[in-house]
């Protein structure tokens, strides 16, 4: 199981929506235990096909890392179909903008519609912690980073720092 390279901001992939799954197979399967290493290795609690360069719509997620008991999730073809009026506000960091984290605000509950990668379908209801990484993730897939999700303001403020992070990174 290799461990795949973050795409980061900046790369096209990361904002074009990834294509649905049709082929539920063991290219798709070890596709799911490639994203799954990559996460660990990156110390993630998720990630997205997008972020490693693959345009397909599959997320993996595990909180175990943040103290929680959920098991891991691989989900293919996901997407919100319940958002509550409610909204909870937290930061959000991810594995594609390193280093840079905000508040964002989101629903605070979800139910989420998907397919697991043996191609039988799932349905989650996700609050707290589950509900916001899952939200992310699918945002991945339509092409949404969570910098999309705050203020003008704090965004161009974030992509200054990025943009000199980079600056720093190169020399």
């Amino acid at each position: 199981m290799p461990v795949r390279e973050i795409r980061l901001l900046g790369d096209p992939v990361l904002r074009k929506e990834a294509d649905e799954v049709v082929a539920f197979d063991a290219g798709l399967r070890a596709l799911v235990r490639d994203m799954f290493e990559t996460m660990y290795h990156e110390e993630g609690i998720g990630l997205a096909a997008p972020q490693i360069g693959i345009g397909k719509r599959v997320i993996v997620v595990d909180l175990r890392r943040e103290d929680h008991d959920d098991e891991p999730l691989a989900l293919v073809n996901p997407r919100v179909i319940w958002a509550s009026s409610e909204t909870a506000k937290q930061t959000e960091g991810c594995l594609s903008i390193p280093t840079l984290e905000e508040i964002v605000e989101r629903p605070a509950k979800v139910r989420v519609e998907a397919h697991d990668p043996e191609g039988e379908r799932v349905e989650l209801h996700a609050d707290d912690l589950l509900g916001r990484a899952l939200q992310h993730e699918i945002d991945h897939l339509d092409g949404i980073l969570f910098l999309d999700r705050v203020s003008a303001l704090k965004r161009r403020m974030l992509l200054r720092k990025w943009k000199k992070l980079e600056e720093e990174h190169e020399s």
